[in-house]
């Protein structure tokens, strides 16, 4: 690509790495450049986001896109200027397309109207309702990737909030490695399709090993 190109998109921080770190590590206001001292720090502000955002959204809130990117802004705000904004670059992971970023805003307001309206405050008097709405919601946020960097993180943690809707503890997400994960990731591309059915079954999984570590069965 030239420059000048009018799909050139360098000019943007978030397509821009920090200076010295490789193309290892974002851009940042913190200047970090060690890719190892950034997770540790990504990590921390999510552990304290997730308090933070257990004590603003309580039962009965119905979420929004704008939650969504709040979520975002008040994790990744004090790291990255462009914290809590849909990414304006088109990003892939090996041979899959997430939504072009043209299509974000307009993804997003879907999302909104559609699964976000139906299905929170997730309330449900069902183990079964409970899974599909957690299952619909996490889907369809993972394809549309709305963010530059923590879409996942973003993702398990807005799950994570509709499950203490539903007066379910934190769910576990640490055993999804290994084939798990290989799971994870076709469940997410089935839901291309509208297939929610692979997802629901993992997280069956999740919430019932985390119930059995709380002591509770379903």
């Amino acid at each position: 690509m030239k420059k000048g190109d009018r799909y050139d998109v360098s000019y943007l921080e978030e397509a821009q790495f920090e200076p010295g770190s490789g193309g290892r590590v974002l851009k940042n206001k913190l200047r970090i450049k060690s890719k190892r001292e950034m997770d540790r720090l990504e990590k921390q502000e999510l552990l304290r986001t997730h308090e933070e955002s257990i004590a603003i959204y309580d039962k009965s809130h119905r979420f929004t896109a704008a939650d969504i990117c709040e979520i975002h802004k008040i994790w990744l705000g004090r790291i990255y200027k462009w914290a809590g904004k849909y990414r304006q670059v088109n990003i892939s992971k090996k041979d899959f397309h997430f939504a072009a970023a043209a299509q974000i805003p307009k993804l997003m307001e879907s999302l909104e109207n559609g699964p976000l309206s139906k299905f929170t405050p997730c309330n449900f008097d069902s183990f079964d309702k409970i899974v599909r709405a957690l299952a619909v919601v996490h889907t369809e946020l993972v394809l549309i990737h709305p963010f530059r960097e923590g879409n996942g993180r973003v993702a398990r943690l807005l799950t994570d909030l509709m499950a203490a809707q539903a007066g379910l503890p934190p769910l576990d997400f640490a055993g999804i490695v290994g084939s798990k994960k290989k799971e994870y990731i076709s469940a997410i591309h089935a839901g291309m399709d509208r297939n929610y059915n692979p997802t629901e079954k993992l997280f069956r999984y999740i919430i019932r090993k985390t119930l059995r570590t709380h002591g509770q069965q379903t």
